[in-house]
């Protein structure tokens, strides 16, 4: 650990940082992700865009699932590497942080300057009118409509999903939008979406503003993600990976390191303070 320490520094200090960050920085805050270690035991597919705007019985799935899984994400708080993270952008070492995780943990850790790639499941959307709600205020709705649900055991995933079987959802109740009774979404890309144009170019605005990047527990399998580790090759600026086991952005890497993002952050946050 001393030499990718050391490493990560000669690298990254004195530079302008971005970061990109990834489900790996919060499994230490217990919240699962898609592909690290224990995936193929837990391997799944998520929620599907198109099938959640035509499909009410994916719909009753998604929000099924979402009763069991929320308060995980709601109970989780940040880990050493969120913090350290805040750390490096109120000492000036990091101009910001894109990250594709919808758990809110930056902000709890108190970064300022974050673009949620993927936006949060703390809030909920109307497809129809577009009124927003908080989540917490959805999942109440949902325990009513829904007396005892919640009691069966069940196994969690990530982004606040869990393993149902389809027959638990025979006499299931979705709960529509209060303003207009429309369709409620929560307020995240899910696969086969598209994260808005807006965000992109903020995200890309950002990597512009930097000199180097630090990725950190994302394997950059999504293209969201993986775009703007090319974009900072293309600038030729250093980038240095930080992830438990390979990533697709591996050949663009200026340096790779393979450890944990609580148990190297923290390090590195003091030695660039310092």
């Amino acid at each position: 650990m001393t030499h990718d320490l050391e490493a990560l520094c000669t690298l990254l200090a004195g530079r302008r940082v971005v970061a990109l960050t990834g489900a790996g920085c919060s499994t230490e805050s217990g919240i699962p992700d898609y592909r690290g270690e224990g995936t193929r035991k837990r391997a799944r597919n998520p929620m599907q865009y198109r099938a959640f705007l035509h499909d009410a019985r994916a719909r009753a799935r998604y929000w099924a699932r979402s009763l069991h899984g929320w308060p995980r994400i709601a109970g989780a708080r940040p880990n050493d590497a969120h913090r350290a993270l805040a750390s490096m952008e109120r000492e000036g070492a990091l101009v910001g942080l894109i990250t594709q995780n919808v758990d809110r943990l930056h902000h709890a850790a108190g970064s300022a300057r974050v673009i949620e790639l993927h936006g949060a499941l703390a809030e909920v959307r109307c497809l129809a009118c577009g009124t927003t709600a908080p989540r917490a205020d959805v999942q109440a709705r949902l325990l009513d409509a829904n007396p005892g649900f919640v009691e069966r055991p069940v196994e969690l995933n990530p982004d606040g999903d869990a393993e149902l079987e389809d027959d638990a959802l025979d006499g299931f109740r979705v709960v529509a939008c209060e303003a207009c009774g429309g369709v409620l979404k929560p307020d995240v890309v899910f696969f086969g979406d598209s994260v808005p144009r807006p965000r992109v170019d903020a995200a890309h605005a950002m990597v512009r503003d930097a000199d180097a990047m630090l990725v950190v527990g994302s394997s950059l399998a999504v293209y969201s993600g993986l775009r703007f580790v090319r974009a900072a090759a293309e600038r030729a600026i250093p980038i240095a990976i930080l992830n438990v086991g390979e990533t697709r952005g591996d050949a663009l890497a200026t340096l790779r390191v393979d450890a944990r993002a609580g148990a190297m952050l923290p390090l590195l946050a003091q030695r660039l303070s310092s």
